[in-house]
């Protein structure tokens, strides 16, 4: 009889074997009951089992982080062990972590790179191994009313409970967050919302009030700002300076606020402005305009050109440094 550490070896080594491919990768199309909604019993059965299948190829993506004395969730998509997480999650990059897999087994691993702004943050697992994971999606094609799942671990880790699954339905889509009515709490921050078909399209990121309106980080500002978040960098932190905040709510690249005395003040960017252009580079999202603010340095004059109201405005604007 194998002794219970054998078994465990051999569920580790069985789960590197096949871990190449994403667990997406097995799971079916979501059915029609599902894409429709389910509206008679049979329906609810194809739900069900869906669901299931769902649930059984996901679970074990899922993992907690444990950051200091902090809780939170997080979801692995890649085969060396990078981890989607919110940024108030992962914190200080370059931090050493703990990191829980679904089984309860215990991991060694790093913060990486964070946006405060959005709430995205990566981690990674540093044990040496292959580790399974799931695919990201695409959040910017989602529609209200879509079926989605979400995953994480609500109050923080739990010995003997496997993350918690909730299902739902996405609300408002725009590209700096997703709305979901999947009941989240402390501790499900930085895990995974799933599509029907096992995709990552959101990380948690805040609880709404009511609790039916919590909201998620979009999985594409992940993919926008990938090499950044890999290489540690604290994106929009340091060592530019702008002096605006976005507009959460807009689609596309507006201004919330302006702080007083700051670069965008002395430019003459005022709150409920669009940028259009960065550079001379069109903007769509204020996550665009946040990668080309990367690739400059304070002191440099950028050209912008932004809309206020029905008029288009030429403006140039000398980026700062901020304060550590």
């Amino acid at each position: 009889m194998r002794t219970r550490s054998a078994l465990v070896a051999l569920f580790v080594v069985t789960g590197l074997a096949l871990a190449s491919d994403p667990v997406s990768k097995g799971i079916p199309a979501p059915p029609a009951a599902i894409l429709k909604g389910p509206d008679s019993l049979d329906d609810l059965k194809v739900f069900q089992t869906h669901t299931k299948i769902l649930v059984d190829k996901l679970l074990p993506t899922t993992v907690c982080l444990q950051v200091g004395g902090a809780s939170g969730s997080g979801v692995i998509v890649s085969e060396d062990g990078l981890v989607l997480t919110a940024g108030h999650v992962s914190g200080e990059p370059n931090k050493k972590i703990k990191i829980i897999l679904h089984d309860g087994r215990s991991v060694d691993g790093i913060t990486l790179g964070r946006w405060n702004q959005i709430d995205s943050g990566m981690a990674k697992i540093t044990t040496e191994g292959k580790w399974p994971f799931t695919e990201m999606g695409v959040s910017k094609d989602l529609k209200p009313g879509m079926w989605c799942l979400s995953v994480g671990h609500p109050g923080g880790y739990k010995k003997n409970r496997p993350p918690v699954v909730r299902v739902g339905k996405i609300g408002t889509v725009n590209s700096n967050f997703v709305q979901s009515d999947c009941t989240l709490v402390g501790g499900d921050s930085g895990g995974p919302l799933f599509d029907m078909s096992g995709k990552v399209i959101g990380i948690h990121s805040r609880i709404g009030q009511p609790l039916s309106a919590n909201m998620h980080v979009p999985v594409d500002t992940y993919r926008e700002t990938w090499d950044q978040l890999v290489k540690g960098d604290k994106i929009g932190e340091n060592p530019v300076w702008l002096g605006v905040r976005a507009d959460t709510d807009a689609k596309n690249c507006k201004i919330g606020d302006v702080t007083p005395e700051s670069p965008a003040a002395k430019a003459g960017l005022m709150a409920g402005d669009i940028v259009l252009k960065f550079g001379g580079k069109e903007v769509g999202s204020y996550a665009d305009m946040v990668k080309l603010l990367q690739k400059q340095k304070p002191g440099d004059e950028i050209p912008l050109e932004v809309k206020r109201g029905e008029e288009t405005k030429e403006m140039k604007i000398v980026l700062g440094k901020r304060k550590e």
